[in-house]
């Protein structure tokens, strides 16, 4: 098995070395692109769709673009969205879609044959912290709690989330038990399909602890329902300082979840210069420091020839550790 440290920088290199962290060009009022669809390849209320809407919500309310309107293509982990695209390319020129982790994840397994080289690169541009939350009456105040619960009866403290064994949300158990020295293959990890689901079962018992986004565990935990116990971020985070970082409870774990458009294959260079240019500027405006504010994002932007290095690093690193865990 590999040493944790050797993993653990790669997995930072994976999810945040590569990517530049701040704000590109600032915005000067005018307007970049007269309109763009968004493509969301899963259904309302999901991180992909609030990453699509907000992202739209800004770029309209700072006059950089005319127009945004909405597409919800649920279907295939992603793959129908990822098929449609590809298929329709020709008349999809204003169209981006949405997409993040998972399109590397899925289709390492064979969710989908395509990949992201199938698609024109347009920018990553925020990244999601992880997040491992207990019920709001649970005996667990912080990660030293859960590890000892765990040690004390392995298979009767479960770990849930929202996708499926080998997902997101089981990579990023499996990294932060990892980092806390157990084995990541001995965890037991229970998917769920939907956060109702996850949060009953969290409420019942049938699940110790929850893998999570941190932008929806900010949500759960603001309505009183979950206590945070460690976030994956290097430090605290200014929209919700009370969640403890992992690296400040000894578990030295980090992981961001990006989150990004593409555009279908042969995109003209002039439409994705103006995608880019419009998104670039997007982030010195006060309507996109509302949205990032809002949801904990954090600023992430990299584009062309350094977001395809990017992807295939993470390629790389995500195989392994899924290689690792038996799931290729």
């Amino acid at each position: 098995m590999k040493s944790f440290n050797m993993t653990r920088r790669v997995v930072m290199a994976a999810a945040t070395a590569a990517l530049s962290l701040g704000t590109p060009a600032a915005a000067d009022g005018h307007q970049v692109v007269d309109s763009i669809h968004f493509l969301i390849p899963g259904g309302a209320g999901g991180g992909w769709d609030g990453t699509a809407r907000g992202t739209g919500e800004a770029l309209t309310a700072s006059g950089l673009i005319g127009q945004a309107s909405y597409e919800n293509m649920s279907g295939g982990g992603g793959g129908k969205a990822i098929g449609y695209l590809i298929e329709n390319a020709e008349s999809q020129h204003g169209t981006l879609m949405v997409n993040s982790t998972p399109i590397v994840i899925r289709s390492l397994t064979g969710v989908f044959p395509q990949n992201f080289r199938d698609l024109t690169l347009v920018a990553g541009t925020i990244g999601d912290y992880a997040a491992i939350v207990v019920g709001k009456d649970s005996p667990v105040d912080d990660m030293a709690g859960l590890i000892a619960a765990y040690q004390a009866d392995p298979s009767g403290t479960a770990i849930g989330g929202g996708s499926v064994p080998g997902g997101l949300d089981h990579l990023v158990a499996a990294i932060v038990m990892k980092a806390a020295g157990e084995d990541p293959t001995e965890v037991k990890y229970i998917p769920y399909d939907a956060g109702g689901e996850a949060m009953a079962a969290l409420l019942s018992g049938e699940i110790a602890a929850l893998s999570t986004g941190f932008s929806e565990a900010i949500a759960l935990a603001e309505a009183g329902e979950v206590k945070i116990v460690g976030i994956t971020a290097p430090e605290r985070i200014e929209s919700y300082p009370d969640a403890p970082t992992m690296n400040e409870q000894g578990i030295e774990a980090e992981f961001v979840n990006w989150r990004g458009f593409f555009a279908a294959p042969g995109l003209p260079d002039d439409k994705l210069a103006a995608y880019q240019d419009a998104i670039a500027k997007m982030y010195d405006t006060p309507e996109w420091e509302a949205v990032r504010a809002q949801n904990g994002w954090v600023n992430i932007y990299n584009n062309g020839d350094d977001f395809l290095s990017f992807l295939e690093n993470q390629e790389q690193v995500i195989g392994d550790l899924m290689r690792e865990l038996g799931f290729l």
